[in-house]
């Protein structure tokens, strides 16, 4: 074994919620797991562009945020010691001699399992940089792509640009903080759920944000401290808001990155799987979560979940073909309370 070189028994790619609770689930089957992710903490999605907008569909939890999520996984999961590789991209993958995967990152840490779980949602999600020239100058200190840390804002001007989900429902959490709150969009209708347009035009209504139609097109202040954001009309005429913030919400890229290299079947960047194990046409390489696709699949964190459980089962007889699994509840099995160390 080499010196940068870690034998495991599950490798998971991805440190999102579904990866996070597959995990959990491994981790009963008393399966170790290390995992990859090429963001510098564990959450995914959820922390990295939602890490402060509600979920409602959890079950059993009627709102979490998405950092409130991914720290209770993170509580859940604690009793199974998972390894996490941060700020890594899984890069190439290829088979040991003894069969097992031998997974690169591109850091040169190199992994080795009998089992690779991909969790990697659709892949590496980019935001959309706006065409404004020179924006790159005010990224993290003028212009913000995600809302972190909603204190951040408090008693600022923002500028959101936008028309679709996240750029309203930002609109409508940040105005009461916010020095003020002016919405761009390119015309007067929206992409957005009908109810969060109707609550941003309340907000309007009450004069606690302002609604503008255009388009940023270039950016004003010095030593990357953002002054004003300059907004084209439909005529190509230009007026300036004065700002601290601009925050554009113009969708995400989704980039598969070397996943697509892996050898597996790909329909549309997403990896076909059965429904019974949720394995793909590669035996002992698994999907899970939204980067995963079959008849009837669901993009929910729920679905992940379930899916989560069933892989665990079958990767258990990858790791152990000797052993039998015994199917146990977590409600009533001294064994697996002890491995929770609830017992």
């Amino acid at each position: 074994m080499q010196a940068n070189e870690a034998s495991t028994d599950v490798i998971i790619v991805g440190a999102g919620p579904v990866g996070l609770f597959a995990i959990f689930q491994l981790g009963l089957a008393k399966l170790k797991a290390q995992v990859v992710d090429i963001l510098d903490r564990p959450g995914g999605q959820c922390a990295e562009l939602y890490p402060e907008k509600p979920i409602y569909d959890i079950p059993s939890v009627p709102v979490c945020t998405g950092q409130e999520l991914t720290d209770r996984l993170l509580e859940q999961i604690a009793p199974f010691e998972p390894v996490f590789h941060f700020g890594e991209m899984a890069a190439s993958l290829d088979k040991t001699q003894d069969g097992r995967w031998r997974l690169t990152t591109d850091t040169g840490n190199v992994l080795v399992a009998p089992v690779i779980v991909i969790a990697a949602g659709g892949g590496s999600f980019v935001p959309k940089r706006p065409p404004i020239p020179g924006i790159e100058v005010y990224e993290g200190s003028g212009v913000f792509y995600a809302v972190r840390k909603i204190d951040q804002f408090r008693g600022r001007r923002i500028v959101i640009a936008g028309g679709g989900d996240s750029a309203l429902d930002w609109t409508i959490n940040l105005a009461p903080i916010a020095q003020s709150v002016t919405l761009v969009h390119r015309r007067p209708e929206f992409r957005a759920a009908p109810d969060t347009v109707s609550k941003m035009r309340a907000l309007e209504a009450q004069g606690l944000v302002k609604f503008e139609i255009g388009q940023p097109s270039d950016l004003k202040g010095n030593d990357g401290k953002l002054a004003a954001v300059v907004i084209k009309r439909a005529d190509g005429s230009t007026f300036d808001i004065e700002t601290d913030a601009l925050l554009p919400f113009f969708g995400l890229t989704m980039k598969l990155g070397p996943i697509a290299n892996f050898g597996l079947n790909l329909n549309e960047n997403l990896i076909p799987v059965d429904t019974e194990k949720f394995e793909t046409s590669t035996p002992a390489i698994f999907a899970i979560g939204d980067i995963n696709t079959y008849p009837g699949k669901l993009k929910l964190i729920l679905s992940g979940f379930h899916e989560a459980a069933l892989m665990a089962q079958a990767a258990h007889r990858y790791v152990h073909p000797d052993k039998v699994l015994r199917f146990q509840y977590t409600t009533s099995s001294s064994e697996l309370q002890r491995l929770l160390k609830v017992a």
